[in-house]
């Protein structure tokens, strides 16, 4: 078994090198990332394992900023008959490495213990005179380098790659660290293995990322069948009519913190816990918007049969006699509902005894609709993005008159519920059981 690919990532101050370290990782938390130049200071080195075993070793290297003054140095101070690295191990051992040319030292110094590098760089710049005397420094480190483009949305990149090819520099890859692509990490370690004479290791990694890749996904949705399983069978006892509004406001607040709750754990499944959240009841932009506001419905597509009345009955969790939701009340109930909202006037003549106050199926459609659209926003979000997480115009994965029949069997499962208490073990077993089916269903439509 080959040992771990050395992997030094190098580039001119400010292009991402660091962006792009997070993203590989999968790690909001590396290093430093500020809009501002040279931020990286010295080499840190992160690992890539498969299991326990390092597969691949990567090197975030400080910025190159005077690639230009070292070529003027080696000119002066060194012999044209040497070949580069013999010219380059002069400079390492020169003054000038150690002070006016620090940084540039350190990049070099750990391209010439690495295997390969990748050389970063920003697709919005020009190509200018300084990036090609970076490139001409890095070739006499005889090691192989693959140019990764960053922030490529929209850009032309022709000028780019025909500068490249006439340094011999015809394996390129985009990889934009605030956009994400999985399948665009593919492509990068597998135009890298083309460069290398051990081609195992690459391919054994695209195979762990890969697996690592579904299990999240098939994990993330669990969590999400469990949050749907979990509010709809919360339940909490009608005995007095004039209580509902009360009773309804503490079991939409029970919800919105579970909601909270599956946001904060998603989060740190797929490793953003740097600055993506803030203190607040609605911290994330994506999630800024209350899961009981009306708007919500519009939002994801999700016909309701309510008419007017719809945004104020949304949570009410209206008996199935009354639209298919899950809420009986008692006679007393019927005058007040009737009194509020005209549609339901006859409510008394067809409702017996007191009950208990549910969630109904549209709100259990938009938590879905919510959960779903974190998880994709989260998949194709890059590890050094900046900006709020905000929501996609996605469709929620079903409408409120086709619920799963797993959450309308929650709703017959109080005990599932933790927002009812301490589940017994029995009652999580069979919930576990149940959210395995769920999590199948918890796909957005196309």
């Amino acid at each position: 078994m080959s040992e771990a690919l050395a992997l030094a990532v190098v580039g001119h101050t400010n292009t991402g090198k660091t962006s792009l370290m997070r993203t590989l990782l999968r790690d909001a938390a590396f290093g430093e990332v500020r809009n501002a130049a040279a931020t990286t200071r010295h080499v840190e080195e992160a690992v890539i394992a498969d299991g326990g075993t390092p597969l691949v070793r990567l090197y975030d290297t400080p910025g190159l900023e005077d690639a230009g003054g070292i070529l003027d140095w080696l000119e002066s101070e060194t012999s044209a008959h040497r070949d580069g690295i013999e010219r380059l191990r002069i400079f390492l051992q020169s003054p000038a490495a150690q002070n006016e040319f620090s940084q540039e030292a350190k990049v070099l110094r750990q391209l010439l213990h690495s295997d390969v590098a990748l050389y970063v760089v920003d697709a919005r710049e020009p190509v200018l005179p300084k990036y090609k005397d970076e490139l001409t420094v890095l070739s006499w480190c005889a090691k192989p380098v693959m140019p990764v483009f960053n922030f490529t949305q929209g850009r032309d990149l022709t000028a780019w790659q025909t500068m490249l090819a006439r340094r011999n520099l015809h394996v390129v890859s985009s990889f934009d660290t605030v956009a994400f692509d999985f399948e665009g990490e593919m492509r990068l370690w597998n135009n890298l293995a083309t460069m290398l004479p051990q081609r195992d290791i690459p391919e054994r990694l695209t195979a762990a990322r890969r697996r690592e890749w579904a299990q999240l996904d098939a994990q993330s949705r669990l969590d999400a069948a469990h949050f749907l399983l979990d509010a709809a069978a919360c339940v909490r006892p009608l005995a007095d009519a004039a209580a509902l509004p009360d009773i309804q406001n503490e079991l939409h607040e029970a919800v919105r913190r579970l909601e909270r709750d599956f946001q904060q754990q998603t989060l740190a499944r797929y490793r953003f816990y740097h600055s993506e959240v803030a203190a607040g009841a609605h911290a994330l932009q994506l999630q800024r918007h209350d899961p009981f506001d009306s708007s919500q419905l519009k939002h994801y597509g999700i016909r309701t049969t309510r008419g007017a009345a719809a945004g104020a009955l949304i949570g009410f969790g209206i008996d199935a006699l009354t639209l298919g939701a899950s809420l009986g009340v008692g006679t007393a109930l019927g005058g007040i509902i009737g009194g509020l909202f005209p549609n339901f006037n006859t409510l008394s003549d067809k409702i017996k005894g007191v009950d208990n106050v549910r969630l109904d199926a549209d709100s259990l459609t938009v938590l879905a609709a919510r959960a779903l659209d974190l998880l994709a926003v989260l998949q194709t979000r890059g590890h050094a993005a900046q900006d709020g997480i905000t929501a996609q115009a996605a469709l929620a994965p079903w409408q409120p008159d086709k619920l799963p029949p797993e959450l309308n069997q929650a709703r017959q499962h109080p005990k599932w519920s933790s927002l009812n208490g301490t589940p017994s073990a029995q009652a999580r077993l069979t919930r576990s059981e149940t959210a395995e089916k769920l999590a199948k269903r918890l796909h957005l439509p196309h």
